[in-house]
């Protein structure tokens, strides 16, 4: 039975770690993560997704607050032997020293199709960006980030209505899948390891406040693959009447033009309910879901209804 320790954050980690725990062949015999973290207005200390899975299956957990620092990796190698580390969405670079340990190195399940979007963000940036498919990279860890050899890979279409947390739950099962059809040929000694293409790679940064903020001069449909790439977190913005409203939900409407100020509200819909807004080179955006400033989120049908706020067709977005 090989002897694996798990690596991962949230809740995309999950379902690799799931299917190492139910596999007869792998004993995972430590699971890293993330320190808990206040949330909410109470600050209330909450844990990872991956710890509570961790503590459900009576797994050793560590939570160093930096990976790197020689006391916490001490306590981690202490348990023994290790064939393998297996990390997917950690949080925190490894250190070569970690990398180098076990008998089968590092191994990582990245959410996109190396060499693009490498990083932090790769599911909301290849939304963001218009891509027509995504998927998962098992590779090769090494000391600069997601630039390992890729042992295996696999694609799924992104639609155009696809959310960002959708997304996320898709991969995290497929992720899962490639990882357990991976390991085999890894213990074997079979597997191939194709370096990525350095001139191909390109980058997920985090996102930025400023990069929530939806530009109207960008066309219907950028806007709404940032709409759907920043669903449900970290939700784009605009702002009404200086106040910052979150755009929940939206949809392009490819047979309306108009000649109107990008930001406009050029119609207001009741069926289906919607806000139409002028966007650049004449494009037209239908706003289906949105959240006004100190409110909750709702359909339009509901802000109209409520009188949650008073948007009428000549009004600015900004």
């Amino acid at each position: 039975m090989k002897k694996i320790v798990f690596m991962g954050t949230p809740e995309f980690s999950v379902r690799s770690l799931q299917a190492l725990i139910d596999h007869p062949d792998y004993e995972v015999s430590a699971v890293v993560t993330q320190p808990d973290r206040p949330v909410g207005r109470k600050h209330r200390l909450q844990a990872s997704a991956v710890k509570e899975a961790a503590q459900a299956a009576d797994i050793p957990v560590y939570q160093p607050e930096k990976i790197s620092q020689d006391q916490d990796l001490d306590q981690l190698l202490s348990q023994g032997d290790i064939d393998l580390i297996v990390t997917a969405a950690y949080g925190q670079f490894l250190p070569e020293r970690l990398l180098n340990y076990p008998k089968y190195g590092a191994i990582n399940v990245h959410a996109s199709l190396l060499p693009k979007y490498r990083g932090g963000a790769p599911v909301h940036y290849a939304i963001w960006k218009g891509e027509k498919e995504t998927g998962i990279s098992i590779i090769r860890m090494v000391k600069k980030m997601d630039a390992g050899a890729i042992l295996k890979q696999a694609a799924i279409p992104i639609d155009d209505q696809v959310t960002v947390a959708e997304m996320f739950d898709r991969l995290s099962e497929l992720g899962s899948q490639v990882l357990l059809e991976t390991l085999p040929a890894l213990f074997d000694g079979t597997v191939t390891e194709t370096p990525q293409n350095e001139s191909e790679a390109t980058f997920s940064p985090n996102i930025t406040r400023e990069e929530e903020r939806i530009n109207w001069d960008n066309t219907a449909q950028e806007i709404h693959n940032q709409v759907r790439a920043f669903n449900s977190w970290p939700v784009a913005h605009t702002f009404f009447d200086d106040k910052r409203w979150k755009i929940w939900a939206s949809e392009v409407l490819e047979d309306e033009e108009t000649d109107q100020v990008p930001g406009t509200v050029i119609a207001i819909d009741k069926k289906p309910a919607r806000f139409l807004v002028a966007c650049g080179e004449g494009t037209v955006l239908a706003i289906t879901e949105i959240q006004p400033a100190g409110k909750k989120a709702m359909d339009i049908t509901s802000f109209i209804n409520g009188g949650a706020g008073q948007i009428e067709v000549g009004d600015t977005f900004q």
